[in-house]
């Protein structure tokens, strides 16, 4: 699909790509490098002319190239913005600019290339069919939880000392790795704590120290992985010398009436099996919840495939790769090491980026089509709302956020929600039982 108008030829490239090619006529292209020139010869400096008297060839000696590259900024900013407003083109993404340079007695031709929103009609959101998962705490849950209580709650106790290195011990270890007969600073550790049969180490590490008793040292061989994570070790044998310091054992806690009284907020162990239970609960409904809101995306693409620009998609994936970057340091990860890891993440999310754009992309459209807006009463409750949750003001909130250029983020946002409600509503919604793994594994 072509448009033209005087200057502009529009080609279609895909549904979200867009080639806009200008043809300026040289009249017009002389006056405008004409009229740069003329500003360079009042400022210019040669030896031999005063500023404004520079002749025309001397200036274009010296200055041909500065002058055509600020020619052509001017060309493009005046026919490129008027021609997306002319033919009503809002990019997300920064022009593709092809041009090559300006040659006297010719038209200046150049193009540029912009992705935009796709323009599409959203269809089957209303009446769409999906399977919601019942919500219900299992023993098996209650079991799993209590569990990880007694273990945040365990403690590991110093066993005697005639007592021999097994597996599901602990031990205290110092130890200095050579390849090669080179002791090397990153295969050292002091105080090291070790779960022997937790598999950690090195292949065959943990096995070598089984018999051990605490003040022995001990040569243990093994040879490193070919794909091992450090590469100057990768593959290659090692001598490590371990001394054991102290055999620990992990106590763990039973869950009694005794047990409860690690919390002030509880009394009895009923009180804290059914704040558990409860937790539990939330948990797995927020689960639910977001699994049914994927549901609805998915049949909702399924529906309507648009193409989503690669400018978007490339954009929330930054978005993601800076939210790990942030857990990343949150979790104590060095900033160095992030830096090398983060990468890594660029293609793994490209997928759920594009789905992600695919969704926004028709949760704006179906808004459109259904008039669902944010009005400015409902945002600014909604800052309040926020502002309370960070303890701070709402005229300080409410400037960061305007500061930050955050406002209308924060209004699609609760535009969205207002779309999948509106969706969720319409939708139809079987709830099934979630069948335990014994089930499953039976069928």
């Amino acid at each position: 699909m072509n448009e033209t108008s005087q200057t502009v030829r529009i080609e279609e490239i895909n549904p979200v790509k867009k080639k806009l090619s200008f043809e300026i006529p040289w009249e017009d292209t002389k006056k405008v490098l004409d009229d740069v020139y003329r500003k360079i010869s009042k400022t210019a400096k040669v030896r031999g002319f005063r500023p404004g008297k520079i002749p025309r060839p001397v200036l274009e000696k010296f200055y041909k190239d500065h002058a055509e590259e600020e020619a052509i900024t001017q060309l493009f900013n005046q026919h490129f913005w008027d021609a997306l407003k002319e033919h009503a083109i809002d990019p997300v993404s920064r022009p593709e600019i092809d041009q090559h340079g300006i040659e006297p007695e010719k038209a200046f031709a150049f193009s540029a290339t912009v992705e935009i929103e796709p323009v599409f009609d959203p269809e089957g959101y209303v009446g769409l069919e999906i399977d919601r998962e019942e919500v219900e705490v299992t023993d098996a849950d209650m079991e799993a939880k209590l569990k990880e209580l007694q273990e945040m709650y365990s403690t590991m106790e110093e066993i005697s000392d005639d007592s021999e290195v097994d597996s599901g011990k602990y031990v205290v270890i110092d130890f200095q790795g050579a390849v090669e007969s080179q002791s090397l600073k990153e295969l050292k550790a002091d105080d090291y704590l070790l779960e022997i049969g937790s598999q950690t180490f090195i292949t065959g590490f943990e096995d070598q120290l089984l018999g051990m008793k605490k003040g022995e040292t001990r040569e243990v061989a093994v040879k490193f992985p070919d794909d091992y994570h450090h590469k100057d070790v990768a593959g290659k044998d090692a001598i490590f010398t371990v001394t054991l310091k102290n055999i620990k054992e992990k106590q763990i806690p039973e869950i009694n009436e005794e047990f409860v009284k690690n919390f002030e907020q509880y009394d009895t162990l009923e009180e804290l099996r059914e704040d558990l239970r409860k937790d539990i609960g939330a948990q797995k409904q927020e689960q639910a919840d977001g699994n049914k809101s994927m549901a609805l995306m998915e049949k909702l693409i399924e529906k309507n495939p648009i193409m989503a620009p690669e400018a978007l998609v490339e954009r929330q994936i930054l978005s993601m790769m800076a939210d790990t970057k942030w857990r990343m340091s949150m979790q104590g990860i060095d900033a160095d090491k992030a830096a090398k890891i983060l990468p890594q993440y660029h293609d793994l999310y490209k997928s759920d980026a594009t789905r992600i754009v695919q969704t926004l992309l028709l949760m704006k459209r179906i808004g459109e089509k259904e008039n669902i807006s944010v009005s400015d009463e409902e945002l600014n409750e909604h800052i309040r709302e926020l502002a309370e949750k960070r303890n701070q003001s709402y005229e300080s909130f409410l400037a960061s956020l305007a500061k930050d250029d955050m406002m209308e983020n924060i209004r699609a946002e609760l535009a969205n929600k207002k779309v999948m409600n509106f969706i969720e509503e319409k939708a139809t919604i079987s709830m099934v039982k979630k069948e335990s793994p014994a089930t499953q594994e039976v069928n």
